[in-house]
């Protein structure tokens, strides 16, 4: 699998409903694209969990636009007039990670639309594997595009890279499922469980984790190479998918809480 690169030729638009600044974007390909910046609050690590939670979601099947490595050029920065955004892109300028724009496409809105119990619990179950704090009822980061539902910002995901020396949590629930938008709907998560987690492969997982750019895992201080900086991402992920029985009775209680 690969990951195709683009270089950024215009700067459209800024999205200030994102905390990290999200731009709209043009590319090379005469295409739009939603701009992750790596200069951004989180930095290069929103970016990886953007990258590894993006092409996850792709592997159980879950539709996600196309990821993009986004070159941004140093001009960028001195030529935008506001001070924050530049600010932004001149720290950025170099390797960034871009989702392709879904033009029209609308906020899904758990009360007008009706999600499927398989797909509402796979999404649930995504989320557990990935720690995402940021699929609730204020914040869905889902659009409903083409008569689709489709996942998107997935960089609060895996925020245990965060505190590298914290990676007990790989085998705890993930208690904050009690949030999600799609855990009334996540009915079959039992039924899901088995599908996803064989899907969780080791040689997927290390197709997916060497995607990664490796400045965007250099200078890592856990770590004595990038080698091992990556490996550290596929053990833990693994362990999750794992130990998944752990985290789909803590959402089943929760759902169940719910009714």
């Amino acid at each position: 699998m690969e990951i195709r690169s683009v270089n950024v030729t215009r700067y459209v638009t800024p999205l200030r409903e994102g905390g990290s600044l999200p731009a709209i974007v043009e590319a090379d390909d005469d295409f739009l694209y939603v701009l992750k910046f790596r200069g951004a609050g989180q930095g290069r690590k929103a970016l990886i969990a953007e990258l590894i939670g993006g092409e996850i979601a792709r592997t159980l099947g879950l539709k996600v636009p196309e990821i993009v490595f986004a070159h941004l050029d140093s001009a960028f920065g001195r030529i935008e007039g506001d001070e924050e955004i530049q600010d932004l892109l001149k720290a950025s300028t170099g390797l960034n990670l871009g989702l392709h724009y879904l033009s029209g496409a609308i906020t899904f809105d758990p009360l007008a639309t009706r999600v499927a119990a398989g797909l509402a619990s796979t999404i649930v179950w995504l989320d557990c594997l990935l720690m995402n704090v940021d699929r609730t009822s204020r914040n869905t980061n889902m659009l409903w595009w083409n008569k689709e539902l489709w996942l998107i910002d997935h960089g609060a995901s895996l925020y245990f890279h965060h505190a590298w020396q914290n990676l007990d949590s790989a085998n705890k629930p993930f208690s904050q499922v009690r949030s999600h938008v799609l855990l009334p709907f996540a009915t079959a998560l039992d039924v899901v469980n088995e599908k996803c987690r064989s899907l969780i492969t080791p040689n997927r997982l290390h197709e997916i984790v060497s995607l990664i750019p490796e400045e965007w895992l250099s200078g890592e201080v856990a770590f004595e190479d990038v080698g091992g900086h990556r490996q550290a991402y596929i053990d833990f992920i693994q362990s999750r998918a794992a130990h998944s029985d752990l985290f789909v009775n803590e959402a089943n209680n929760a759902r169940a809480s719910l009714i």
